[in-house]
């Protein structure tokens, strides 16, 4: 059995992967090491030897309003710490990496929709998140340099937006689903009305984290044209913003006002990616809201 380490094991995407069977799974978070101290990422890989591949899911992410406020260490963290996990996985013979891109990265104003991944480059990203939508695209660049220099399997998927359990619920950074959700378990416990910012047309494509675990395991094992990131995405994924609002709603039995924000930014309105050509059964968005809502409610009680 094959031994992969995981970055940023303990977060979304990361628990549910290394729940997984397949792997002898090395799970590592921030209480490990730090990923921009190369000097610690180097005794990580030390200790852990021997490996036969690498998942880097750990970044320093966050939502919209996350990004334009820390665009500097967005840029920064993600830089360092992609170099730092690639050079060290190539001093140490390691000849498969996966790396974790993101939907925001691409041109804000695409040549055509849907958006693939030919198209990268082609424009600059929605300027609410370019510092770490240009780490991000660098981190692309870096695993094709090593492929042509070294002939290394360093690769990319591009993920569209994942939710799901043990997501990142703080309202100060969080994403726009977990965010929802958290406000709207506020919005109930406090009799208050659901406020959300922008409009709610907004178009973007969910993913349930499960399934998102699944197809990245797919691809690490199977995945062979690593020359250009693969998008992972079901097919028929996309819905406006207002419609998870809904669904968020329908999960919480939440009957009070909900009230659009229209002073506040909508972020980019459309990212439509390609959906991706792998047959799964995936979680409808229905059925993820209503676990995702459900673990938060259990874990959010807990807390308080």
């Amino acid at each position: 059995m094959q031994r992969v380490l995981v970055t940023g094991a303990s977060g979304l995407v990361g628990t549910a992967l290394t729940q997984l069977d397949g792997m002898e799974w090395i799970p590592v978070c921030s209480k490990d090491a730090d990923l921009r101290d190369p000097a610690q990422v180097e005794l990580l890989f030390k200790i852990n030897m021997p490996l036969d591949g690498v998942i880097h899911l750990a970044a320093n992410v966050g939502g919209v309003f996350k990004n334009m406020e820390q665009a500097v260490e967005m840029y920064e963290d993600n830089i360092i710490m992609n170099t730092n996990i690639l050079r060290t996985a190539h001093s140490f013979g390691i000849q498969r990496v996966l790396c974790y891109l993101s939907t925001c990265i691409f041109p804000d104003a695409p040549p055509a929709y849907p958006i693939t991944t030919e198209m990268l480059h082609t424009g600059p990203p929605h300027p609410s998140n370019e510092g770490y939508a240009y780490a991000k695209r660098m981190v692309e660049v870096h695993c094709r340099l090593y492929q042509k220099q070294y002939g290394r399997e360093y690769f990319c998927v591009v993920p569209t937006n994942i939710y799901g359990p043990r997501d990142n619920f703080n309202l100060e950074n969080a994403h726009v689903m977990p965010a929802l959700i958290h406000k709207c378990y506020l919005a109930q416990r406090d009799g208050t009305p659901l406020v959300v910012a922008g409009d709610g047309t907004p178009q973007r494509q969910f993913i349930y984290s499960e399934d998102i675990a699944r197809m990245t395991l797919w691809a690490f094992q199977k995945y062979e044209d690593v020359s250009k990131p693969m998008i992972l995405c079901p097919p028929d994924a996309e819905v406006p913003l207002s419609h998870v609002v809904n669904l968020i709603t329908k999960a919480f039995g939440f009957t009070g006002p909900v009230v659009y924000d229209t002073t506040r930014t909508n972020g980019q309105v459309k990212k439509t990616t390609d959906h991706t050509q792998i047959d799964f059964n995936y979680t409808s968005l229905d059925e993820g809201i209503r676990k995702t809502v459900e673990w938060f409610k259990n874990t959010e009680h807990k807390r308080t």
